[in-house]
């Protein structure tokens, strides 16, 4: 296998490529977009090589944005905007893709030049988590937006559930689902309502568990409104808890 200039690579090199692409669940079309992505800048100014993989590196970050974010949206359809914006900087954050680029053994693979390999370059976050967003960039070229999120799917699914636990708490509907269907085993009960000009509208939902008001909310969506609603009625729920407790 050549690098992007054409120089030739050694066999620890071509096995590292080739057991990454493995890893990656996929098999590049065209092997030359690899070895850019997987070139450092330290590399190609050792060897005089026109191509570094910073270009793909920018590519990449969008794209990982993206599918992330197409991943969170997908998955967690009660989340607001906020949750889901906190859920995915934690994902594609420099340690976490760093964290990432080590379970894929990505550092083998990386050209680096020879200071930058001397002083550890090859476990360094930065370069680290560098590398695998222009990998994620040449996927993309490679294979397009369905390819690259398939990719993604494989070495972020694992972790979602982990960051929800980690990052978010359970949405105020969640909890309040769980809590109604342990005690009473049915599910909480929205009436939501509109009203404004449509550039404007505004929602109110109130909730009720057993036909019994138990919490009000508004907000610009149903959504928001309902976990707003849901929020009240947890609040509510604690203070029946609070005088039983008292009463007891």
């Amino acid at each position: 296998m050549t690098d992007g200039a054409g120089a030739p690579q050694s066999d620890d090199g071509v096995q590292a490529r080739e057991l990454l692409e493995a890893r990656l669940g996929t098999q590049f079309l065209d092997p030359a977009l690899l070895d850019v992505a997987l070139t450092h800048r330290s590399y190609a100014y050792e060897h005089d090589v026109p191509e570094t993989n910073e270009r793909l590196e920018f590519l990449g970050d969008a794209i990982l944005n993206l599918c992330v974010t197409d991943l969170l949206y997908e998955q967690f359809p009660d989340y607001l905007e906020g949750d889901l914006a906190k859920l995915r900087a934690s994902l594609v954050s420099e340690p976490a893709l760093a964290e990432i680029a080590r379970e894929l053994d990505l550092g083998p693979a990386v050209q680096l030049g020879r200071g930058e390999r001397l002083s550890g370059g090859g476990s360094k976050p930065s370069i680290m988590a560098d590398a695998l967003e222009a990998v994620l960039g040449a996927v993309y070229l490679d294979r397009g937006i369905d390819g690259v999120r398939e990719v993604v799917k494989l070495i972020f699914g694992s972790r979602v559930q982990d960051a929800v636990g980690r990052e978010i708490p359970k949405d105020a509907k969640t909890r309040l689902q769980e809590i109604v269907t342990r005690r009473h085993g049915i599910l909480p009960r929205y009436r939501v309502t509109g009203s404004g000009p449509d550039h404007a509208k505004r929602f109110q939902a109130d909730v009720y568990v057993n036909e019994e008001f138990r919490g009000r909310g508004e907000g610009r969506s149903k959504k928001e409104a309902e976990q707003a609603a849901a929020t009240e009625a947890l609040l509510t729920l604690e203070e029946d808890n609070v005088s039983e407790a008292k009463g007891a």
